[in-house]
């Protein structure tokens, strides 16, 4: 399948855009092969490949690191990778970090939690430098502590109000696309009807341009019940576990 351009994604509203995480080089040469759109490289891999409690820990490094491995596994997918955990706290770190990020990983855009005026400011500056962003809003990760956990967002007429008016700010700002995390369905989908680029759900409702999930999720890679909002496909924690004792069963006889 020949991959999506930032010109395509822009156009793609109301056409139940796909993207899933992915990590590591094989996993991405598997998702090389199949149609789905877009390949997010998330700071969630500090969760589940490096063990990490929370997203914070995750270093610029690191995602150079890893979003490498899957640029090279996945040369035809477009590429996102998230910006880790205090490298875009000021205007000039956000420059400097992206572009190292961006150039390094050969990613095609980057993604930025958050919608307060200086990241707006900062994605006004990487569109104008050539580096498109995706917006994050709703549950924003990084700021679990701030926030005070994981929980839903838009619950009130408050909250509600101030999502919308994020997401427009987002997209006034430049980003060419939002991801809409754990946000009430209700409140997602008058999101998505007021702004003009897509909108990306994951855990708010069926009512966005598209939907993403961790991949280690949707195939319950892991040994923990992944979140309420994701039903796996399989459980490959069990069936390998299965398949290596059988294999050590047959060893030993």
């Amino acid at each position: 399948m020949k991959a999506l351009t930032l010109r395509d994604i822009r156009q793609s509203k109301n056409k139940n855009l796909q993207m899933l995480t992915c990590y590591d080089y094989q996993t991405a040469q598997m998702l090389n092969e199949t149609d789905l759109d877009m390949i997010l490289v998330g700071d969630s891999l500090g969760n589940v490949m490096l063990g990490y409690e929370t997203t914070v820990e995750v270093t610029l490094e690191d995602m150079i690191v890893f979003g490498s491995a899957v640029r090279r596994g996945a040369p035809d997918k477009f590429l996102i990778l998230d910006m880790p955990f205090a490298t875009y706290s000021t205007l000039a770190s956000g420059v400097k970090n992206a572009s190292t990020l961006f150039q390094k990983t050969r990613a095609q855009a980057l993604k930025l939690e958050g919608a307060y005026p200086y990241q707006l400011q900062l994605i006004e500056r990487l569109t104008q430098n050539g580096i498109p962003v995706m917006g994050h809003i709703g549950l924003t990760p990084q700021s679990v502590h701030q926030l005070g956990g994981y929980y839903v967002h838009g619950k009130n007429e408050d909250s509600a109000a101030r999502l919308i008016k994020e997401a427009q700010a987002l997209e006034a700002a430049g980003a060419f696309a939002v991801v809409l995390e754990m946000v009430e369905k209700e409140v997602a989908q008058k999101i998505t009807k007021a702004i003009s680029i897509p909108t990306i759900g994951i855990g708010a409702g069926s009512g966005t341009d598209g939907q993403v999930l961790v991949i280690n999720d949707l195939l319950k890679l892991g040994p923990n019940r992944p979140p309420k909002f994701c039903t796996p496909v399989a459980d490959l924690f069990e069936m390998k576990k299965e398949l290596i004792q059988t294999y050590l069963n047959d060893q030993r006889k």
